[in-house]
């Protein structure tokens, strides 16, 4: 368990911490206890300096540790409702304090629980599409980029549209580039070439994803990520179908 701050620490770095152990987390390079553990202290300092804007973000933080701890255990629905109403007290907060960027964030996390939790896209593509608009206003480079990264995978998945998917996905990553966390570089190339695979186009597919690999290796991300781009990998290599999703 990580320390969850000295008492000079303003709630700014609390959760600037907090959100790094997060990131970390996601890439299994860290514990989401850890992770939980500073956020919930830049929660507690937030209000009490009556910063609602960190307090906002802090509880968007909280919800996608729920998320990610979702995703590590077979997109687990039994803490959803909590996730999607930690995300919505920050959405209230943040409409009614104008922090557009914050708007822009909760309202993906909402579209979130519906798409990846619940598989359910009608109810995911209203708050997607509210939050890019706001995002390519006001956000910053990741949430663009998350943003246009699951638009990619709707008009995969439900518009059967593979070329307009992999548009948004390069969006996507163009946007990972600008950030520049070679973590999340590496996820987005393995996502596109991921739709490559399932798209049937196997040269493309094997190109990425031998690329993704070496990202991984060098951003020093490996365990189950780096295993299913290896298995990916091997499939688009032997002209195989790729694996059930």
């Amino acid at each position: 368990m990580g320390t969850t701050g000295s008492t000079a620490d303003t709630a700014e770095q609390l959760l600037a911490d907090g959100t790094d152990a997060l990131m970390d987390a996601s890439f299994s390079l860290g514990d989401f206890d850890d992770a939980q553990a500073k956020l919930e202290a830049a929660r507690a300092r937030a209000v009490a300096d009556g910063d609602r804007r960190s307090e906002a973000l802090a509880l968007d933080k909280l919800a996608m540790v729920l998320h990610y701890r979702a995703l590590e255990n077979n997109r687990d629905t039994s803490n959803a409702d909590a996730e999607e109403a930690l995300f919505r007290q920050a959405l209230a907060t943040q409409r009614e304090i104008g922090d557009l960027a914050g708007v822009a964030e909760s309202l993906f996390g909402i579209g979130l629980v519906h798409q990846v939790l619940h598989g359910d896209w009608a109810t995911a593509m209203p708050y997607y599409r509210e939050a890019l608009e706001l995002a390519d206003q006001h956000a910053d480079a990741y949430v663009r980029s998350e943003c246009y990264r699951h638009l990619g995978f709707y008009y995969f998945a439900e518009e059967h549209d593979a070329d307009t998917a992999l548009k948004h996905l390069q969006t996507s990553q163009r946007l990972r580039e600008e950030w520049g966390d070679p973590r999340s570089i590496s996820s987005g190339t393995l996502t596109i070439g991921q739709l490559h695979l399932l798209a049937g186009r196997h040269a493309d597919a094997a190109r990425d994803l031998r690329t993704a690999l070496e990202q991984m290796e060098q951003a020093g991300v490996g365990g189950r990520r780096a295993e299913q781009g290896a298995e990916w990998l091997r499939r688009a290599e032997a002209g195989e179908p790729a694996p059930a999703i």
